[in-house]
């Protein structure tokens, strides 16, 4: 939960930062306080705490309780710990796994709260679907689109600048692009055209503003120097459990349609 709100830092008010700038130093006063304490210590208006709570992807102050408390309570060997410069490369792999075993567990703590029904319904009535990503996002994307298409339904990966906006130039209604960013900065789907958006980002980003369905996911990770690890292995899993889902969903059908695509393998 700390690290969401610190990566939503730079999309919010001031007023609304200085709500993030003291639940990020108290913690556990926040997570115990009321709406009214909180905008008291803050010097600022009880809707704008429930505006905060909202920028960073929580349904209100309620919420925000209970993932500062669920934060609170996570064992310290598990706090995130960057991988730095001075490192030796035992220590550096320590933090990388220990960094995805924290994300990991983060996810199946949040994914409850993820609107994987309504990403289900979307997807079932979709004509083509474009997983959209660039960088460690693109491969992502292709994984996804390797996956998902064996469901029946056309997929491919859209990896590249010009290629997103070209497609969202043309989509219609019965499109839906699938969009993957660690950041949220990809503006190229500012104007999705027709197509429906479906994001995995970070909440109060360009692209979750842009986005119909948005998979709140929020991992710190210094990407200055590394490709991001732990988010890239987060979104995995959490494609996986969407196409899952989506394969349950077709019953049946499905099932035979996976059977077959494994079969067809086998002829060669």
């Amino acid at each position: 939960m700390m690290d969401r709100i610190q990566q939503s830092a730079s999309s919010l008010s001031p007023a609304e930062r200085r709500v993030a700038t003291w639940v990020i130093a108290n913690p556990r006063q926040a997570s115990e306080s009321t709406v009214a304490g909180v905008a008291r210590e803050c010097g600022t208006s009880e809707p704008t705490v429930i505006r905060f709570c909202r920028r960073v992807g929580l349904s209100g102050f309620r919420e925000l309780r209970v993932r500062l408390a669920e934060s609170l309570s996570q064992p310290v060997n598990y706090v995130h710990r960057a991988v730095r410069v001075e490192d030796s490369a035992m220590v550096g792999a320590d933090k990388v796994v220990e960094s995805s075993i924290q994300s990991l567990i983060d996810l199946r703590r949040q994914l409850k709260a993820m609107p994987i029904d309504e990403a289900v319904a979307i997807l079932k009535d979709a004509r083509q679907i474009a997983f959209a990503g660039i960088g460690a996002s693109g491969y992502v994307a292709r994984d996804a689109s390797h996956k998902f298409f064996r469901l029946g339904t056309p997929c491919f990966a859209l990896t590249d600048s010009p290629s997103i906006r070209q497609f969202a130039a043309v989509a219609d209604s019965k499109d839906v692009i699938f969009a993957i960013s660690h950041t949220g900065k990809l503006t190229d789907l500012r104007d999705p055209g027709g197509a429906t958006v479906i994001a995995i980002t970070a909440p109060g980003s360009d692209l979750a503003r842009a986005a119909s369905l948005v998979f709140p996911c929020t991992l710190y990770e210094d990407t200055s120097v590394y490709t991001p690890m732990s988010s890239r292995l987060v979104y995995l899993a959490l494609l996986d459990a969407i196409h899952v889902a989506l394969a349950l969903s077709q019953g049946r059908t499905a099932v035979d349609k996976l059977r077959r695509s494994k079969e067809a393998l086998r002829d060669n």
